[in-house]
């Protein structure tokens, strides 16, 4: 069955960075766009960025790019977030998710898998 498990959440300083993992099974990785999103206590789901398939492709929400990296590495089935300057706004769950259709041109933006969700908490 397809299972998503995050991982490298944890707790950060301000102006800190950490890589989140995100490792994929059950499904045919490589075909897939992934993406990560996340939900700060109090605020809804918010979309960081997207990355299609092959890795050429990547979209971000409204101003993630300068700080977020999304990446992954297909030899391992591993989805990646690298964040960089992290300060109090980016403490939240966060979730990877994939793509309900496979081998598309374009994320359509409709999940149907998600992870359990890893906890980043910005502290001094």
């Amino acid at each position: 069955q397809v299972q998503l498990v995050e991982s490298g959440g944890g707790f950060v300083q301000p102006g800190g960075s950490l890589r989140l993992s995100c490792t994929a099974s059950g499904f045919t990785f490589s075909r897939v766009w992934m993406y990560w999103l996340r939900q700060a206590p109090g605020k809804g789901l918010e979309c960081i960025a997207t990355i299609k398939f092959d890795g050429d492709i990547t979209v971000y929400g409204d101003s993630m790019e300068d700080r977020f990296t999304i990446s992954r590495d297909n030899t391992k089935n591993i989805l990646y977030l690298q964040l960089n300057s992290v300060g109090s706004e980016d403490m939240a769950v966060y979730y990877c998710a994939k793509d309900k259709d496979t081998g598309l041109a374009y994320p359509t933006y409709g999940l149907d898998y998600w992870g359990q969700g890893t906890q980043v908490t910005v502290s001094s």
